[in-house]
């Protein structure tokens, strides 16, 4: 037996970066219905408005899907951690709150590609509406950033000695400081900007689902609610079975199916509903309803690698004696002021660079942490063990391509996830370069009074052979992963440039799935962006536009008829 909770204009199915804010958008005229689905829970535990709570939560105590990767033949076989936000807010909920854009070029690529409607002039309002840029502004720097949008954008309301160290470090090598890295140039070194309001995080949900937006009476969010398939009848999407409370409930939708589950979900329901590769499908017994060969193919991914270095101060986030009683001061100023180090989002500072000058534009990024190596937040040992800083760095645009497939037909299965990390050789020539300018930067004067020695790799490897063994054994996810439903116009795009599913009528995928080539940058801005362009998309649809034009255009016409 079936329970139905209900008919509505719009099913979304995901409640995370994208998700958040087409419920908001959709449903605020109030004359559409939305129902909105989230497998996990509500985005209340306290460690989620914490900044520093990102590291019990990308190890995954709660509000994570905690997926693993398959085992990846150029890392030496390793299987990789792959997080992903399991909650309101989906990863917005648990990631370092970077607010970082991309290049103008990354854009500009999309369209040339095809991507009609995607270019960095027409993407732009987009990411001004998404925001309220809560930062000093000039000039020229209004025509880059929004006021009034939902996420609020912001300066860190404390900065760790280190990562300032690290700022003038760049500057003593020879590179540009950058004031602003979403602005006129991506180059230099410079401090990230975060979401933030108040000193605690500013995910999609706090932005966009805010209490006023959850009273809507025509938006329904259901939570604890995992999505099994897409309902199909005939070539068009009417609805979507989920499971909750150990019960199956379909949820039916008048105009469109809207999948906003990420790189790793969207595909996989995709497929669960029998749209997708045929051999994949057949594998598991699903029937073909579409034959869409480049779901779950185009994977791609930052990876990382790290350099670590061990301090000869105390100004690290530590619990060894003097760093123990920071932390409870810390603890104290966060409680009573939402203020000190525990507003930080752990990597304060982070620069844009090329891996060679004849690269027209950076192609690597660094982030800059004042904390000992964590391991995804798996082993909060060296908090005990030592003062330490961290460094990580990727490649942009890895030229590597992976996969997600299916293990089964079951819905509850987790995705099989197949990055193919470093299969393109020149991907690990670009962090070993990275590696070695890392370490020109660390050696600058500014960190004369912080440096100790270099704990990983370790200054005994120097050689590039010996750097590319580093890479291979310790590189891991920036969790990024995009592009395994690509938007384009060949056979292998999966939605056209409005996210519309190929093959389809009334479902959408909406997510950074779509990306057809990965930014270079973190990714929940430009998530958050094609959200906001998608439901321009739905509410004002490009036909609408044309046929509202020609009718504008008659009428001018019988107005002013010709002799």
């Amino acid at each position: 037996m079936v329970n139905a909770p209900g008919v509505f204009d719009y099913v979304i199915v995901g409640g995370g970066s994208a998700g958040c804010v087409l419920a908001n958008r959709l449903s605020a005229s109030g004359a559409l219905s939305v129902c909105l689905i989230e497998a996990g829970p509500e985005d209340s535990n306290p460690l989620i408005r914490m900044p520093m709570g990102i590291l019990p939560l990308v190890r995954g105590w709660f509000a994570n899907w905690s997926f693993w990767s398959e085992p990846q033949p150029e890392l030496g076989d390793r299987i990789t951690y792959q997080p992903r936000g399991r909650v309101l807010g989906g990863s917005s909920s648990i990631n370092a709150m970077v607010c970082t854009r991309g290049h103008r070029w990354d854009y500009d690529h999309w369209a040339a590609l095809g991507c009609e409607g995607w270019s960095y002039e027409e993407v732009l309002p987009y990411f001004r509406k998404s925001e309220h840029y809560d930062a000093p502004l000039d000039y020229q720097d209004q025509a880059y950033h929004g006021q009034g949008g939902p996420l609020n954008v912001t300066q860190h309301r404390a900065t760790n000695p280190l990562c300032r160290a690290f700022v003038e470090a760049g500057a003593q090598a020879g590179y540009r400081i950058n004031q602003d890295f979403n602005g006129a140039e991506q180059e230099g070194f410079g401090f990230f900007r975060i979401f933030q309001k108040g000193g605690q995080r500013c995910s999609n949900a706090r932005a966009y689902l805010t209490d006023a937006v959850r009273r809507r009476p025509n938006l329904t969010i259901l939570t604890n609610a995992r999505a099994h398939r897409v309902l199909l009848e005939g070539q068009r999407a009417i609805g979507v079975r989920l499971q909750r409370d150990g019960k199956p409930l379909d949820v039916r939708a008048r105009r469109e199916v809207i999948l906003c589950a990420g790189a790793l979900q969207s595909p996989q329901l995709l497929m669960l509903s029998g749209i997708g590769p045929r051999a994949e499908l057949e594998r598991h017994g699903i029937a073909v309803r579409v034959e869409s060969p480049g779901v779950g193919a185009n994977l791609q991914d930052h990876l990382e690698v790290i350099v670590e270095t061990k301090a000869a101060s105390a100004a690290s986030f530590s619990y060894r004696p003097i760093g123990f009683l920071k932390s409870l001061w810390a603890t104290l100023l966060y409680l009573l002021l939402r203020r000190g180090a525990l507003t930080s989002n752990g990597v304060e500072a982070g620069a844009f660079i090329k891996s060679d000058p004849a690269e027209p534009i950076p192609d690597l990024q660094l982030h800059f942490g004042a904390v000992p190596n964590l391991s995804h937040g798996m082993n909060f040992l060296p908090m005990l063990q030592r003062y330490a800083y961290v460094t990580f760095v990727y490649a942009c645009r890895p030229l590597s391509r992976g996969r997600v497939g299916l293990y089964s037909a079951n819905p509850e299965d987790p995705p099989l996830i197949d990055p193919r990390y470093l299969t393109e050789r020149a991907d690990i020539g670009k962090l070993v370069k990275g590696v070695r300018l890392i370490r020109e930067v660390l050696a600058q004067p500014a960190f004369r009074e912080h440096r100790e020695i270099e704990l990983s790799p370790g200054p005994q490897v120097t050689r590039d052979e010996d750097l590319e063994a580093f890479v291979r054994e310790k590189a891991e996810t920036t969790y990024h992963p995009v592009g395994t439903c690509k938007m384009g116009v060949d056979e292998q795009a999966v939605v056209d440039p409005q996210l519309r599913v190929r093959g389809l009528d009334g479902l959408r995928v909406v997510d950074a799935s779509i990306m057809p080539t990965i930014v270079g940058a973190n990714t929940n801005a430009p998530t958050t962006m094609i959200a906001e362009r998608a439901a321009e998309l739905m509410l004002n649809p490009p036909e609408g536009k044309a046929l509202a034009r020609a009718a504008r255009a008659r009428k001018i016409e019988a107005a002013c008829p010709t002799s």
